[in-house]
This record gives C-alpha cells, structure tokens and sequence, in this order.
C-alpha cells in the first residue's frame, strides 16, 4: 500500500531533483532548499562518493516529507543495495528487466529509462511504474505529445534537458511528472553556498508544472 502511496505522492508533486555527486558535507543543505521550494523527490544518483550513506541519512531525517530515491541504477544488485539503505524509488538510466523485478519485489517505485514506443511498452509490461523517457530534450517536448496517442495509458517522465522554460510544454503534452538535474540543483550556486537560489528555482519549477495542470 505504501508504495502505491508514494506513487501518488510522486506525480501529484510532479517534480524529481536529480542530485548528482553531491559532497557530503552539501547534501543536506541541498536537500533542504529542494524541500523547501516543494520538490517532491530527491534522487541521488550511485555514482556519488557515499551514495547510499546519503540516501538513508535522507530518508531517516526526512521521513514522509519527502520522497527519496536513487538514480544511475544499472542492475539489480545495485537496486537491492539502494533499496536496503531506504530508497522510495529505483530510477534507472536504461530498461533492465531484473532490476524492475527487484524492485517491485521489495515495494518500491519502478521507473527504468526509455526512448523507443517498444521499450516503452515493454518496460511497462515487465512492470515498471513510471517510464524515464530519456533523454528528454534530445527527443524534444513534442515526443511525449507524439506517443499520448498509441500509449496515453503509460505514465511518462521526460528526463535530461528539462528546464523551467520546457516543463510547462512536457506537462501539457502528456507528463505525468519531470526529472531535472543541473536546470534544478544548480551546481553555480551550490559552489557558491547559495542555496536559498535552489529554493526559488524549486519553487518556480513547481508553479510551472502547477499552472500547466490548470491549477
């Protein structure tokens, strides 16, 4: 039941950051300015120094509040390990099928990576949650508009390029929710320890996606 919860929760906020590399000694002010500006999900990807480390630490402190999850998973193994160290969800760069089976096995959000109308169905059919379709800009706002006809049913995320100038396109041409990286966790201004720019980022994202749902 959690999981489908989380799931909820996931396409209400509509809202990934994915966090990349991240020092230790910046996570947590990293995560409290996305949180703060109403980022729904915080992903840290596994091939951060300390990956796992940060992602229980996350889910320990944050609890509810927030979902959080890892990113840059390649196979199983590497899920079942974000998944004992407390991951919401399990965020893949590719289509593996064990990993999508792993990670429904043990209850949380399945969202493997995607480009093609063919993985995308079978990505679904082996029973992913969420389709990454990535790279998002690469294929362009229109991709996702392009696929609502044949494949409407599948929850999308457009991942990769995504920014405060396409999200509202992305939302309105069918997704269900984004991830975005550098556009989001601005590395200018985490170097410069101004993450209360994160926030205003965050929260502007988060009007956009809003506004593009009608609210």
């Amino acid at each position: 039941m959690k999981k489908w919860e989380n799931l909820i929760r996931l396409k209400e906020s509509g809202l990934v950051a994915v966090i990349r590399r991240p020092k230790k000694s910046q996570i947590n002010y990293i995560a409290e300015a996305l949180v703060e500006g109403g980022t729904g999900a915080l992903e840290i990807t596994l091939d951060t120094p300390g990956a796992l480390d940060m992602i229980k630490e996350l889910k320990e402190k944050y609890q509810d509040r927030v979902l959080v999850g890892a990113g840059t998973v390649l196979d199983a193994v590497s899920a079942k390990s974000a998944i004992d160290a407390g991951s919401d969800f399990i965020f893949c760069p590719i289509f593996d099928p064990e990993t999508v089976q792993i990670t429904n096995r043990y209850g949380r959000i399945s969202i493997p990576g995607v480009m093609t109308p063919t993985e995308i169905v079978q990505a679904y059919s082996a029973g992913a949650d969420l389709l990454k379709v990535f790279p998002g800009a690469a294929l362009g706002e229109n991709y996702i508009k392009d696929l609502q006809g044949p494949l409407g049913h599948i929850p999308m995320m457009p991942t990769g390029g995504v920014s405060v100038d396409n999200v509202e396109t992305f939302i309105k041409n069918g997704a269900v929710a984004v991830g975005a990286g550098g556009s989001l966790v601005d590395g200018k201004a985490i170097a410069e320890e101004r993450y209360e720019a994160i926030t205003e980022i965050s929260k502007e994202f988060v009007k956009r996606i809003q506004r593009a749902r009608g609210k």
